[in-house]
């Protein structure tokens, strides 16, 4: 069994990463940290996890190295001592904030703060099985990606990769739960409930990584324009992509173009179907799995492709994707303890 342990787990991230953990055949959950409810029963907080576990917070002080892999699931700039502290330890380390998502120091510095650590930044595989699979297994730090950047990706990488587009720009709707359990006004219910706000619809930190690894995928420096919504939705991303196409491109263009890059990808399913009430990515159909899934469109009234991908951004954009490359960290099939579909209706 694997021992893991979680730092950071009295939020929505944390919570649902130890939901999904305390499902998993091959894990068991060691200690679980949250500072302001040590001594606390998780459940007082999940209630959903009742029956499923007697574990208490515990604080980081006495979290202690007995575990093969911990999970940072702590605001931007705080992990970046634990990643240390624990990476040299001989512990594998999976960071769900930023401090490792890029290679390059100043990159981390125009979109975050200073890095403490910028020699490791180079031992920090993105987490992002579809891309990086062969890395994921070697790999004892794991920077897992961002949800709105899990979401764009995932939707954008097949194009770049085969060059078939010349422009893209990226629009994203995203629910209340990425801004976590701390209050603010802008997720505060009756500011939020049936609104659709724009937010960062420029220079948005996701950008960094959405164009590092784009760049990756196709060789030549990738730039895009990014900007995001709030929508009245708890769990769920739905990322439109618009694409000015490089050249005439036909629709088995982009299906093969898709195949080719995700045929032995699991957790990607492409969705055209004009057959039915879901045509295209919904969010709804997701909600709680490890799925990404993706669709396309060919505009020829003004040359534009149109591609649509969605995402629980608790799950593949966050707990899920973790967990998705653990399971490669430690020689196991990917699928385990995430292979389930969603519910429907939702």
């Amino acid at each position: 069994m694997i021992k893991a342990s979680i730092i950071g787990a009295s939020g929505y991230t944390g919570g649902d990463l130890l939901r999904l953990l305390l499902m998993h055949p091959e894990v068991e959950v060691n200690k679980v940290t949250s500072e302001r409810n040590a001594g606390n029963h998780v459940t007082k907080l999940n209630p959903n996890l009742r029956k499923f576990t007697d574990l208490k917070f515990t604080s980081v002080k006495d979290i202690g190295n007995d575990m093969d892999v911990v999970f940072l699931c702590v605001p931007h700039k705080t992990a970046q001592d634990y990643v240390k502290q624990f990476y040299d330890s001989g512990i594998k380390v999976i960071d769900l904030s930023a401090d490792y998502r890029l290679r390059k120091k100043e990159d981390y510095e125009k979109y975050y703060t200073e890095h403490k650590y910028p020699e490791l930044l180079g031992e920090a595989v993105y987490g992002m099985p579809e891309l990086h699979k062969d890395e994921i297994k070697n790999a004892k730090i794991v920077a897992s990606p961002g949800c709105l950047a899990t979401s764009a990706i995932l939707a954008c990488a097949p194009l770049v990769k085969e060059k078939l587009v010349d422009n893209l720009i990226i629009d994203s709707k995203i629910g209340s739960s990425a801004a976590g359990t701390k209050y603010d006004l802008s997720s505060h219910h009756p500011e939020r409930r049936g609104t659709v706000r724009s937010y960062k619809p420029t220079e948005h930190r996701h950008i960094a990584e959405i164009e590092q690894e784009l760049s990756l995928v196709a060789g030549s420096k990738i730039k895009i324009g990014f900007s995001p919504h709030q929508v009245d939705l708890v769990r769920g991303i739905l990322t439109t992509v618009h694409a000015t196409p490089s050249k005439e491109l036909k629709d088995v263009d982009l299906w093969k173009a898709y195949r080719s890059l995700y045929n032995d990808c699991p957790f990607v399913r492409l969705v055209k179907d004009k057959q039915t009430v879901y045509r295209y990515p919904e969010p709804t159909v997701v909600a709680g799995t490890n799925f990404c899934d993706i669709g396309f469109e060919i505009d020829t009234n003004i040359s534009r492709i149109v591609v649509m991908s969605s995402i629980d951004n608790l799950v593949k954009g966050s707990g899920g994707q973790s967990i998705q490359c653990m399971n490669l960290m430690f020689g196991l099939d990917e699928k385990t303890g995430l292979w389930y579909p969603g519910l429907h209706p939702y």
